[in-house]
């Protein structure tokens, strides 16, 4: 039973930064959306929403950064990346080389 709750835990700690991003996504695309919309309007100047866009982009950012950060990380420690995100390690002395 306590390993159902881990788990359980475990994917709402990556459903939950899933959702903020996709909804920073909608934030930004309702904004950008709002802005070409209101060219049809009798408006000389339309606005464009920079509070919602930002909102929107930090949300985006922080969400998919922590996604790809938790899947970095988890591929690093089993071992999954490419040799350049490995950590480097000292060469062994060659034969003959006086140390």
């Amino acid at each position: 039973m306590k390993q159902i709750v881990v788990r359980f835990i475990a994917i709402l700690l990556l459903v939950i930064p899933g959702l903020g991003a996709t909804y920073g996504f909608l934030l930004m695309k309702d904004a950008v959306f709002h802005y070409f919309s209101s060219f049809g309007d009798d408006q000389i100047n339309p606005n464009f929403e920079w509070l919602l866009f930002i909102g929107g982009l930090l949300l985006f950012l922080a969400g998919a950064g922590f996604i790809g950060g938790w899947t970095f990380f988890r591929d690093k420690k089993r071992n999954y990346l490419q040799s350049r995100f490995r950590e480097k390690r000292p060469r062994p002395p060659r034969p003959g080389e006086n140390t």
